[in-house]
């Protein structure tokens, strides 16, 4: 199957329809809730939580003994907010910043999480559990009913967001003066970080532990290089994550042996560069650019005010000059030259240059600006 036929049968596909509708949401919503994890500097926070999550999925099969998607999310959220609060009490009650916290408890409970396995694989329904879905993610698994709760879950999410937005975005910025206006920062951190892990461990099935935090991440990221504004951040952050999830699923599909989170997550980070290298305010590439250009500002600068003090020394400014006298001048290029005519600050003949009325006064603001700034 092409891209081409993909997309063609995804509206009449039951399974195809199912899975990149689920993988579209947990995109928009990993995306969303995503920029105030990157925001917050919180970057990490997605990798403990999904970790953490492990073993309340393994303790919700031990006990339950048997495979049902909803006990054993259940068990992740448990789990995962227990991490999670685990990692504020490390924070708040000791000595020890916030990247050592999240560090300790996802080794923690991912250690005990891996122990939990390798005592199921030992039972006797160990061949009914599927537990390493989790680990690495199983998209195709996906049903009706696993899509509905995604989409009630991030109706819910986008909901309290519009209702605690200038709530959060105090917080995201200002957690002192937040404090001051009276508002209960506890509760505002609390609620975030809860939609963070129940974003999280709906992401377990599709991504799997160990990529669900590129998901959480790579589209915030994206994001963050196109604009200052927290919403457009946050539009933009749920529009990647979304289109991740659809053209990931879409090249799994159309190819033989090739898992859905992985590629998922692969796409996303596709995203991740482009926006590094191309966007316009924060780009690698428009960023040299302006290096670039700044710099031969500088030089023609620089080349104007030397034939200003050349020039100042003579009562006629068009006076003219040999050409030779700027070879020594450090910065100097043909080029640079070309431009002073261009802008009619200096003429040429022969080999000799002077300066216009208009290049005089402009070479003048500018030695005198710099007179003043060495001052």
């Amino acid at each position: 199957m092409n891209l081409q036929e993909y997309f063609s049968l995804v509206f009449s596909d039951y399974t195809l329809r199912t899975i990149t509708l689920g993988t579209a949401i947990l995109g928009a919503v990993t995306g969303m809730l995503g920029s105030f994890a990157v925001l917050r500097k919180q970057s990490l926070l997605g990798d403990a939580i999904s970790h953490a999550a492990l073993p309340g999925i393994a303790l919700a099969f031990l006990i339950t003994g048997a495979k049902d998607s909803n006990t054993l999310l259940l068990g992740a959220l448990v789990s995962g907010l227990i991490g999670t609060f685990w990692i504020r009490g490390i924070i708040s009650k000791t000595h020890l910043k916030s990247d050592t916290a999240l560090g300790l408890i996802l080794s923690l409970f991912f250690g005990f999480g891996m122990l939990l396995l390798t005592f199921i694989q030992k039972q006797p329904n160990a061949n009914q559990a599927g537990l390493d879905k989790y680990l690495f993610g199983q998209a195709a698994t996906l049903v009706e009913s696993d899509v509905w709760l995604m989409a009630i879950v991030t109706g819910i999410c986008v909901v309290v967001m519009l209702l605690f937005w200038k709530e959060f975005k105090l917080l995201l910025f200002d957690a002192d003066y937040t404090k001051t206006l009276g508002f209960n920062t506890k509760f505002i951190d609390i609620l975030i970080t809860t939609f963070i892990v129940l974003a999280i461990v709906l992401g377990l099935q599709t991504v799997g532990v160990v990529l669900m935090s590129a998901m959480l991440l790579a589209p915030a990221a994206a994001a963050r290089q196109w604009t200052n504004s927290l919403s457009k951040m946050v539009l933009l952050a749920a529009i990647f994550g979304a289109f991740s999830g659809v053209f990931g699923t879409a090249i799994s599909a159309s190819q033989n042996n090739l898992s859905t989170g992985p590629v998922i997550v692969i796409v996303a980070s596709v995203f991740v560069v482009f926006s590094f290298i191309f966007s316009p305010s924060r780009g690698l590439l428009f960023r040299q650019i302006r290096f670039i250009n700044n710099r031969r500002d500088l030089e023609l600068q620089k080349t104007l005010s030397f034939m200003y003090r050349i020039a100042e020394t003579h009562d006629d400014i068009s006076h003219p000059h040999a050409i030779k006298i700027l070879n020594n001048f450090q910065g100097f290029t043909k080029k640079t030259l070309q431009k002073l005519v261009n802008k009619n600050y200096v003429t040429i003949d022969g080999t000799m240059w002077s300066l216009t009325e208009e290049g005089f006064e402009t070479a003048a603001n500018l030695y005198n600006q710099n007179f003043k700034a060495d001052v």
